[in-house]
C-alpha cells in the first residue's frame, strides 16, 4: 500500500488530482491495475488514504513548529524561522499535497478542515501569548491573515526553481514579520 501511495503522490503532483488515473498510479507503482484494485477501490480511495497519511505527517510537523514553550521570549524573526522552515520543508517533501487539498474532486476533506481549524487555533494561541491585549476577534483575524499569507506564498515557494526558493521563503518571513510586528508586544528592542 505504501508503494501505491508513494506513486499516487508523484502522479498527483505531476498531473493534478483530476487528470490522474488509477491506471497511471498503478503504472508508476510498477504493479498491474488489478493489483491496485486489491487495495483500493479507485482513485478517490487512494486519495483519501493519501490525505490521511499527509494529515498525520502534517500534524507532527505542525506540532513541532507551533509548540508554545518559550515563544514569548523569541525575537519575532526567530519565531518566523521556527514556524515557517518546517512548514516549507513539509510542503517541499510532499508535492502531491496541494493536488489533494485544492483539487475540486476531493472538496472539503474532513481531515483537511480539521487541520486548518487546528492551525488557526495554534496561530491564535501564539498571538495570544505574544499580544495578550488582543481580544478573541482580533486574534482570529490575525490568524486568518497569517494563514492566508502562508497559503498564498507556499505556491510560489514550492513552484520556484531551487535557486530562487530561499528568496521566496525570506519574502514570506518578511511579510509575516512586518504584519505581526505592530501587534507583537513581546518584541525586544
Amino acid at each position: 500500500m505504501a508503494q501505491i501511495l508513494d506513486a499516487a503522490t508523484a502522479v498527483f503532483a505531476e498531473t493534478g488530482y483530476e487528470a490522474a488515473s488509477a491506471n497511471a498510479i498503478a503504472q508508476r507503482a510498477g504493479i498491474s491495475p488489478g493489483s491496485l484494485y486489491q487495495f483500493f477501490s479507485g482513485k478517490q480511495a487512494i486519495a483519501a488514504a493519501l490525505a490521511e497519511r499527509f494529515l498525520a505527517e502534517m500534524r507532527t510537523a505542525h506540532a513541532d513548529a507551533f509548540a508554545t514553550s518559550g515563544i514569548a521570549e523569541l525575537p519575532l524573526a526567530r519565531l518566523m524561522d521556527r514556524i515557517i522552515d518546517p512548514i516549507v520543508a513539509f510542503n517541499l517533501a510532499n508535492p502531491g499535497l496541494k493536488a489533494l487539498f485544492v483539487g475540486t474532486d476531493l472538496p472539503g476533506h474532513p481531515g483537511a478542515r480539521e487541520l486548518l481549524e487546528a492551525l488557526a487555533g495554534r496561530v491564535e494561541a501564539i498571538v495570544a501569548i505574544r499580544a495578550p491585549s488582543l481580544d478573541a476577534t482580533q486574534r482570529a483575524r490575525c490568524a486568518t491573515v497569517c494563514l492566508q499569507i502562508v497559503r498564498s506564498m507556499m505556491a510560489l515557494i514550492t513552484n520556484a526553481p531551487e535557486t530562487e526558493r530561499a528568496t521566496f521563503v525570506a519574502d514570506l518571513k518578511t511579510i509575516l514579520t512586518r504584519y505581526l510586528a505592530p501587534i507583537d508586544e513581546a518584541i525586544e528592542g
